[in-house]
């Protein structure tokens, strides 16, 4: 991976390493540059070290050493479902049935195995970094970083907030409120289960905002956006108020309508990690969740 800026007026004078970390280069990939045969710093093509004083019009350019694969990933090629792809994300649309990444007792069929049989295709040589997971019924959009520096900026603008997810959500019953919010501590129900999470005192801090977009005879239809991003958190949240998702048979959901949770997520917005854009994507609801409407 090849990055380039440009500098501007009002850095001239500045030492390179501090230049880099105006442009969102860590101390932690500085290092995995400067310690690598393969990694290099230059200014206007020439290998230059971090004590160099930045001018006004100087091009500067930082080459990352190759990452490291997991050669234990199996790699598979069925296509997958990309909404959007660039030199530093891709998001792609989930279908439900498919899981994140792979498990011990299920090596394959996971986004994981499948990015890195398409990088592979396209020549790209990178790690995988995904950086928004999704439940294995869970359907919708993911982010997926596609470099180290980009998932490093990701990581970073998702804990301050700056990358939201929005759900639609089926919920069995009728809730009392068209909108509100659950906050109530999860953690693991270890009694049950090394998956399966619950409400307990001693569990992290977790928020779920939600809003009635629509009611019917058994179920509401919600959309829901997370403050914290806990493991399973609309679903047991739900499950917690008397309301469990359709189909999450985990947490008590009726599945006489539907054999998976009825959650997709379906808007994602974020600052890209190079380019500092504001961007925004949101895809509708699947077949099945469209035919129980």
């Amino acid at each position: 991976m090849f990055l380039e800026w440009r500098v501007s007026e009002q850095e001239t004078g500045i030492l390179l390493r501090t230049f880099l970390r105006h442009h969102h280069i860590s101390k932690q990939l500085l290092a995995s540059v400067k310690y690598n045969e393969e990694g290099k710093i230059e200014v206007n093509g020439e290998e230059q070290n971090v004590l160099y004083k930045v001018q006004a019009g100087d091009k500067i350019g930082i080459h990352f050493p190759p990452e490291k694969e997991n050669t234990r990933l199996i790699a598979e090629f069925k296509p997958l479902n990309i909404v959007y792809e660039d030199d530093f994300i891709l998001v792609l649309n989930k279908e439900a049935g498919m899981a994140s990444i792979p498990a011990q007792y299920h090596p394959s069929g996971s986004v994981a195995n499948h990015l890195k049989g398409y990088y592979e295709t396209i020549g790209l040589d990178s790690a995988i970094h995904i950086v928004t997971r999704l439940d294995r019924e869970t359907s919708g959009l993911m982010l997926i970083a596609k470099n180290r520096f980009a998932h490093a900026r990701l990581s970073w603008t998702l804990q301050k907030g700056l990358l939201k997810r929005r759900y639609q959500a089926l919920v069995s019953g009728n809730l009392a409120e068209d909108e509100g919010f659950i906050e109530a501590p999860i953690g693991r129900n270890s009694d049950i289960s090394i998956m399966e999470r619950m409400v307990a005192p001693d569990g992290k801090y977790a928020k779920t905002n939600y809003k009635r977009i629509g009611s019917y005879t058994s179920f509401d239809h919600l959309q829901i956006e997370l403050e914290t991003g806990r493991t399973h958190q609309i679903r047991v949240h739900f499950s917690y108020i008397g309301h469990p998702l359709i189909g999450d048979t985990m947490y008590g959901g009726p599945n006489e309508l539907l054999a998976r949770n009825a959650l997709h997520s379906y808007h994602l917005h974020l600052v890209h990690p190079f380019t500092e854009e504001y961007m925004e994507f949101e895809i509708p609801l699947p077949e099945d969740l469209q035919a129980l409407l």
